[in-house]
């Protein structure tokens, strides 16, 4: 203690003084440690270990220790430790598995003064007694701790941990016999010297390794660790079992962590990969840093605080090859950029919006005295230093629920086993998925399946009437495509064609009485053993995709009148021309030599003919089309691709993946494998929160990734043990080779089960399910009389 007392009062005589500065190493560094009056640092590493003097302005090199013309693997360092008593006397962890302390008070070239090679592998940490001058520590990969007395040329004591390898070993700062130890398992134990048979402690610290773990300077029992699980836990060891207090949440492997000195709450710490900042936290904050050190360019592997009692100056090494010493006003704080605004969508709608509260406060006008609170004397209020504290911001937290009706997801679940994804002509399937939609009060889903069935449909199968079309017009079939012999137009039918126009041909159907002068004996009635398959002319004469409406269905009656009869014609103005045609294909034969014979003839007369309506009149065009009516499929995939990334971005996945199966090769190679997957991955996941077991797995079964498709071939073996013998079966049924018995018999009524089979996973007694169920009711014991007491969940 006397000793500690003289380095605090140097260090108050001469306060250390500096700046934020680095400088290049021949080699990366593993390691660092700095002397006890904080002038030197010695960098140690693979391929460096020098001493650097710490300067005003600059390191300077004093002392390389890697000498001689061939320098053996003792100089490869894993960890490296300066005395904090002995001011000349440094130990190193070898990567061979050797322990070698280093006498800089040696007057030749080489330091070397002990070595150690009792470890097996490779040697990952060594650490000084704090009070002890002869007293070394080390921990290996071999998983064993060995304790060496610098007097005597080999160990002292050997722990075994029992367990992995040794990541870091730390001597307690308060009590003298007591040091912990980290694992490659996540354990920690805590052991006494004197008593190297067994730990006295042990707890699971970590999900993974612990790589690092530091004692509090000034509280005794408080232990901080940090893992591959990108956590930093502190514990208190001073109850009768680890007691985890503060944990701080990081973004990378934990490598390095130390104690702030002179501050209760901080810590820095380091990372393994990835992240190459230095972070101070504040654990009671533990959700943002409370400063951070940017300058590396690679991973930090080695942090130190320049002074025990000095709080200011932190120095690193780093796999870039550089040693820096930072000077902690020089540090970034990730608070000042922080937004001290939050939005949050709740699982079920709810809205939570946290904000500043003199943004929302009612009091937002009244600003505060900056000195503080004016019923105190002022002189009772001390400066605080505000580098060392967090900001303070305090926040309004504001939560706006939505209503119960936006909350149920019984849409979800229903829409879930209401649609059909196989099984069924594509029409059908579409027809039915958007009735299901409607009937669940989601008419932008039932148009989209409406939409994508006339988009992909057969052009010959485009619709089937609906409920509602069947109840008024009979099962009439929708026409999108007639035969000439199908109108009627025989050899009496008349065809204007002008020589060398191209114009519009329409056969007009009037809406009402008012526009058709016409005698009943002009209409005939229709031939019922007219053929309506293999005639001529279809390509010429068909509806466009647009021209037909599911509610007007229309059937059509033959005029076998002769060629004099009176023709009727719509005044033109009433129904302007759809398009110009632009290319007038020639009629078929017979209709080209009635044109010559036809005395009615014009160049601009629309020929007509009469439909009758089942039920009313309407109006229908049928005009020859400018292009082909029938787009191909794969002219609509853009539009559909836009159309599924905008419903999984709105979170309606179910609809993605429904589109997808139904949709099948029509769409799938316009969408990446990746965004398909993560579709069905979270379709499956939403189906299996809520419990649709069998409709994830049917989604399973459709999916052509394969990612997607091997989700239900795993962890379906199941064992079995036979009801008997108590052994296990074998997979060639439910005969028991070995007492050549049948395990599914019911231990109720003593039946050979041959449906549905259920079993105690404790005594492997079963039966029906039934019978079981009736049995549990009104006895916890087995059926079979073993004396299990079973549970039916």
């Amino acid at each position: 203690m006397e000793k500690m007392s003289r380095v605090t009062t140097a260090l108050g005589s001469s306060a250390i003084s500096g700046r934020t500065m680095f400088c290049h190493l021949d080699a990366p560094a593993n390691a660092i440690s700095v002397c006890r009056d904080a002038t030197q640092v010695v960098v140690a590493g693979r391929n460096i270990f020098k001493i650097y003097g710490l300067e005003e302005e600059q390191f300077v090199e004093k002392l390389n220790l890697r000498v001689g013309r061939k320098p053996s693997l003792n100089f490869s360092c894993a960890d490296v430790m300066w005395h904090q008593m002995e001011e000349n006397l440094l130990a190193t962890a070898a990567t061979n598995g050797a322990v070698v302390t280093w006498n800089l008070g040696k007057p030749s070239r080489n330091k070397q003064d002990q070595l150690f090679t009792e470890h097996k592998r490779t040697v990952n940490k060594v650490c000084f007694h704090p009070t002890e001058v002869y007293m070394l520590l080390s921990g290996s990969q071999d998983g064993y701790m060995k304790c060496f007395d610098l007097r005597k040329k080999e160990s002292v004591s050997t722990f075994s941990g029992q367990s992995e390898s040794v990541r870091d070993v730390q001597f307690s700062m308060k009590d003298y016999f007591t040091f912990a130890a980290s694992f490659e398992n996540g354990n920690v134990q805590l052991w006494d010297i004197r008593r190297p048979d067994r730990y006295e402690r042990m707890f699971t610290a970590h999900t993974g390794p612990v790589f690092c773990c530091d004692w509090h300077p000034d509280d005794r029992g408080w232990l901080a660790t940090g893992g591959r699980d990108k956590m930093v836990k502190v514990w208190d060891m001073t109850t009768n079992r680890a007691k985890e207090i503060y944990c701080v949440q990081t973004i990378a492997s934990v490598a390095r962590v130390k104690w702030r000195p002179e501050r209760k709450w901080h810590l820095a710490t380091c990372s393994m990969m990835v992240d190459h900042n230095i972070y101070v936290w504040d654990i009671r904050r533990p959700f943002i840093p409370f400063a951070t050190f940017e300058e590396h360019k690679d991973v930090t592997t080695g942090i130190v605080w320049r002074h025990q009692h000095d709080p200011y100056f932190l120095l690193s090494g780093s796999k870039d090859s550089t040693l820096y010493q930072h000077m902690f006003k020089d540090a970034s704080r990730p608070v000042d950029r922080a937004n001290p605004e939050g939005l949050c969508f709740g699982l079920f709608g709810d809205l939570a919006f946290a904000a500043k509260e003199s943004l929302i406060s009612c009091d937002a006008n009244r600003k505060p005295y900056p000195g503080g609170d004016r019923r105190y004397p002022i002189f009772f209020f001390k400066k605080p230093d505000l580098t060392e504290q967090f900001a303070h911001v305090s926040s309004a937290l504001s939560v706006f629920e939505s209503s119960l009706e936006c909350r149920r997801m019984d849409w979800f679940v229903k829409t879930a086993r209401l649609y059909l994804l196989s099984g069924k002509p594509f029409a059908e399937l579409c027809d039915h998925n958007a009735k299901m939609a409607k009937e669940l009060n989601r008419p932008q889903v039932s148009t989209t399946w409406t939409m994508l069935r006339i988009m992909f449909s057969d052009p010959a199968n485009l619709s089937t009437p609906g409920p509602n079309h069947i109840g008024k017009l009979g099962t009439l079939p929708l026409m999108n495509s007639f035969s000439m012999k199908e109108m009627g137009m025989g050899t009496e039918s008349r065809l204007d064609r002008s020589k060398g126009e191209s114009r519009q041909d329409n056969i007009h159907l009037e809406l009402g009485n008012s526009l058709i002068n016409s005698n009943n004996d002009d209409i005939c009635p229709t031939a019922e053993n007219e053929e309506t398959e293999g005639s001529e002319g279809q390509a010429e004469y068909m509806f466009g995709d647009a021209e037909l409406d599911d509610d007007d269905l229309y059937s059509m009656e033959h005029d076998n009148q002769a060629a004099e009869e009176q023709e009727y014609t719509l005044p033109q103005e009433a129904f302007p021309l759809r398009h110009e045609i632009m290319d007038n294909p020639l009629a078929p034969e017979h209709l080209q030599q009635d044109k010559a014979d036809s005395p009615h003839a014009s160049g601009n007369e629309a020929e007509v003919m009469c439909l009758t309506p089942i039920e009313s009149f309407s109006l229908i065009s049928i005009s020859q089309p400018l292009f082909s009516p029938h787009l191909p499929a794969h002219f609509f995939c853009p539009v559909v691709r836009e159309m599924l990334s905008h419903y999984a971005e709105q979170g309606d996945v179910q609809m993605a993946v429904s589109v997808l199966i139904v949709l099948g090769d029509r769409i799938r190679k316009e969408i990446d494998d990746l965004t398909q997957e993560h579709w069905y991955m979270s379709y499956i996941d939403l189906l299996q929160r809520f419990e649709l077991w069998n409709v994830s797995n049917e989604v399973i079964k459709l999916s052509t990734c394969s990612a997607i498709t091997c989700l239900n071939q795993t962890s379906t073996t199941l064992h079995v043990n036979c009801s008997n013998c108590k052994r296990p079966m074998s997979n060639r049924g439910w005969l028991c080779d070995r007492c050549h018995q049948c395990a599914s018999v019911c231990a109720v009524c003593h039946h050979v089960v041959k449906g549905l089979f259920v079993w105690c996973q404790g005594c492997s007694h079963g039966g029906h399910l039934e019978h079981v169920k009736n049995w549990l009711k009104s006895s916890s014991h087995c059926p079979a009389g073993c004396g299990h007491l079973c549970e039916y969940t």
